[in-house]
């Protein structure tokens, strides 16, 4: 295990930007970049033994500059969706930016962390970014420090440990935006990987994607994934929820969820046999299937569009703060914000 240092690029206002590799003894190999905390690349032994990158992104900073589809990206303070770009703490309201419809998506569109430079401190086997944000950035309220430590293990496990802090009550709900296809980021569609999640719940939107408030259950709808299936089986059907995302965009309810870590997800390709395993101590996973990933050159000269690549995103519920019955992502004094989310491929 180790950490390997290298220069990325610059940013546009002249700061130096570093990518960190670490790598264990099975030849896996983990990038991150200081700049949004991006996990740039991920190579992953597939059943013979041969590397291959199994997330989508790009191979140079501007890339990071545009990237409308969040791909790899570390996405704070708050992850997911807000109803009316607003929200009230303690009786006071804030507004924070409207940038998706009438809605706010992953707190900002150009000034949120996936956009800011964060400071590095390298471990043994691990990276370490922290970033500050002040009371009033992006309309959020408190100072806020937060953290991030990327380790990776010899039992071929990406780790993701997450600390943050603020001075007053504010919306913390961090989440890491990875667009996995574990054929190779350059192999295409992802509708035939198989996934499993452990949630018997998810939670139904209206148009927009903000949740209605309700925990449904999954059985006998084509959310159904707490039995193995192929992601592109049902990913069509003539289902309300799946025409407002224009496919899986949803929330799913972690079954048992009580801030310990546990497995939540498996996903698996049969045509390089690599199979994922997700863990987290959060109450929800957004399973995206990519439906909008835009149509763009990445890495390697690979097209990338629609379902070439799928999220699972670790998260307290969107829009919890407009719904008393949903785990709130309020954190402030004496109340740290932690989390952990580990994808193990095995």
């Amino acid at each position: 295990m180790g950490v390997e240092k290298e220069k990325f690029g610059t940013t546009r206002d002249g700061k130096d930007v570093y990518a960190y590799t670490l790598y264990n003894a099975n030849g896996m190999r983990a990038k991150i970049i200081n700049f949004g905390a991006h996990l740039v690349s991920l190579l992953v032994p597939d059943q013979n033994g041969n590397l291959e990158d199994v997330v989508l992104g790009y191979d140079t900073l501007e890339g990071y500059y545009g990237n409308g589809s969040f791909l790899g990206a570390t996405i704070g303070p708050s992850a997911n969706r807000i109803a009316g770009a607003g929200f009230e703490i303690n009786g006071k309201k804030y507004q924070i930016d409207v940038n998706d419809g009438v809605n706010n998506l992953h707190s900002h569109m150009e000034e949120g962390y996936h956009k800011q430079l964060w400071e590095a401190e390298e471990g043994a086997d691990s990276v370490t970014l922290t970033i500050e944000g002040k009371d009033g950035e992006m309309g959020f309220p408190g100072n806020k420090k937060v953290s991030m430590t990327f380790s990776l293990s010899d039992d071929n496990a990406l780790k993701l440990s997450y600390h943050g802090t603020s001075d007053a009550d504010t919306i913390i709900n961090m989440t890491n935006h990875t667009y996995f296809n574990l054929s190779g980021h350059k192999a295409g569609k992802i509708e035939d990987h198989l996934l499993q999640i452990n949630a018997s719940n998810y939670t139904p939107v209206v148009p927009g994607s903000i949740p209605t408030g309700e925990i449904a259950p999954v059985a006998g709808t084509p959310m159904d994934f707490t039995q193995m299936k192929p992601i592109g089986q049902d990913i069509n059907a003539d289902f309300e929820q799946l025409k407002i995302g224009q496919g899986y965009d949803h929330n799913f309810v972690i079954d048992h969820a009580d801030g310990t870590l546990r497995e939540i997800a498996q996903a698996e390709d049969l045509k390089s046999g690599r199979k994922l395993k997700v863990f987290t101590n959060l109450p929800g996973v957004q399973f995206y299937a990519g439906n909008c990933i835009g149509e763009e050159i990445g890495k390697e000269n690979a097209a990338y569009g629609p379902r070439m690549g799928f999220c699972l995103e670790t998260q307290y519920f969107p829009d919890n703060i407009h719904h008393s019955n949903f785990a709130q992502a309020v954190f402030g004094p004496g109340k740290d914000y932690d989390s952990v989310t580990v994808y193990q491929f095995v």
